[in-house]
């Protein structure tokens, strides 16, 4: 209703406003808080508060979802609600619609168990190139889990049937509680510490993610991680998955299924036995048939063959060699004597002394040829030097000056005058006559 400049709501007007903001303004959200005023109404509908240690807010949920639930909601109860935020018009109470509902301890579990899952996937300790191979017949088998829980027992009844002869060393822990992460992890490292088995069983039987919790936590991981035995972890249902099902080397459903997976049946091992000595004892006999048959075949062709009359023809045949071979011998001999009888007599006919004289007679002969060449040749060079040494004086300058001529030379610089015109007054000159040299100037 409006009047003049005023907008008027009524009552029922106002709360509808409201609820129409609450509902557009807040989405699907998560709450967390204690139950409490719980009221189960015939309808089938649960109206209850859900508070913290400073507010309450009103709570309903209504029976098409609340037949869906997991857990029975208690007075007390801390539980995370997923709903929507309205109004309940009539009496004008905020309120929050829940939707879905779960117990607050398993939420924050379930996150603190994907927030270490996924670190340590972050971290590589779940890589397969890290498992490592488990021996086909283990020599001993350690089992880390409660002494007196139906879980080793299981192992023990799997164990005793399909693998009897393998011992056993169980590692007693408690896997339930506070103290239990510590133990498994202590076990986990005594037994790589004692190095008494080369494989290891983690188990423990079903229960809530409370109760399986110390298989979630992150010394156990890294234990197992860090192991040089193999580990096999049975641990819960088969839906159950733990953090240590992942670092393991294998994950099996179940404690039973650990033992299952880890050992070779006796029965399937004692029917290959049986069968293979089945095997070798069929081709042990076919080989033994197939030998004597041989042997037959080769007694015979020897007795066809009469080795004794191979043998006399044999030795008949090697005395007949030993008589070629001597006569041969007797052949080689005699033409090695007369060959050596023919270089004797050649060796003396040529013997070195005689080659001596023979080389000095030449050498003599030839040294003395030589020397009159060498002679002969002196005197040639002579004659030819004289002739040469009367020509050249007969053009040498010197007779010139013998016949009044005489050599001009510059007296500073010693170059040779020739021409008048290279002469200039004042100029010191040098005369070389025939008996010495003489010093004169220019005067014009």
């Amino acid at each position: 209703m409006q009047t003049s400049n005023r907008t008027i709501l009524n009552v029922s007007e106002l709360n509808a406003e409201v609820n129409q903001l609450l509902t557009r303004g807040f989405p699907l959200l998560w709450v967390e808080g204690e139950i409490s005023n719980l009221v189960r109404p015939a309808s089938g509908h649960l109206y209850f508060t859900l508070k913290d240690n400073k507010s309450q807010i009103r709570s309903a949920m209504f029976r098409n979802r609340n037949m869906k639930l997991n857990i029975q909601p208690e007075n007390g109860m801390k539980v995370l609600v997923r709903g929507r935020v309205g109004l309940y018009e009539p009496r004008g109470d905020y309120q929050l619609i829940a939707e879905h509902m779960e117990d607050a301890g398993v939420g924050q579990l379930q996150r603190q168990y994907e927030a270490l899952k996924q670190k340590l996937a972050d971290a590589g300790l779940f890589a397969e190139e890290h498992k490592k191979e488990f021996p086909e017949y283990p020599k001993r088998i350690g089992i880390i889990t409660s002494p007196t829980g139906a879980a080793v027992r299981d192992i023990l009844q799997v164990l005793s049937r399909r693998s009897p002869h393998t011992p056993v060393l169980i590692y007693p822990v408690v896997v339930q509680g506070e103290a239990a992460k510590t133990q498994i992890e202590v076990a986990i490292r005594q037994a790589n510490i004692d190095k008494k088995c080369d494989v290891l069983i983690l188990a423990r039987g079903g229960g809530s993610i409370e109760d399986l919790w110390s298989f979630n936590e992150e010394n156990v991981a890294k234990a197992i991680y860090n192991s040089e035995i193999p580990i096999a972890c049975g641990v819960g249902h088969e839906i159950d998955f733990t953090i240590a099902d992942f670092v393991a080397d294998l994950r099996a459903p179940t404690p039973s299924a650990a033992a299952e997976l880890i050992t070779p049946d006796r029965n399937q091992l004692l029917t290959d036995v049986v069968q293979t000595q089945l095997w070798m004892t069929q081709t042990i006999k076919q080989n033994i048939k197939q030998k004597r048959q041989r042997l037959e075949w080769v007694d015979a062709r020897l007795q066809l063959q009469k080795p004794s009359s191979k043998i006399q023809q044999q030795a008949q045949r090697l005395d007949e060699l030993n008589i070629r071979l001597q006569q041969k011998m007797k052949t080689i001999l005699h033409a090695r004597q007369i060959q050596t009888n023919n270089l004797s007599s050649r060796l003396k006919s040529n013997t070195p002394s005689r080659k001596l004289a023979e080389q000095g007679q030449a050498f003599s002969h030839f040294s003395a040829r030589l020397q009159q060449s060498i002679n002969k040749k002196i005197q040639q060079e002579q004659s030819n030097f004289k002739i040469q040494l009367a020509m050249l004086d007969s053009i040498s300058p010197l007779k010139t000056l013998e016949r009044g001529y005489s050599i001009i030379k510059d007296s500073d610089s010693g170059d040779l005058i020739t021409s008048a015109t290279k002469l200039k007054p004042k100029q010191k000159i040098i005369l070389k006559l025939k008996d010495g040299d003489a010093k004169a100037r220019i005067e014009d």
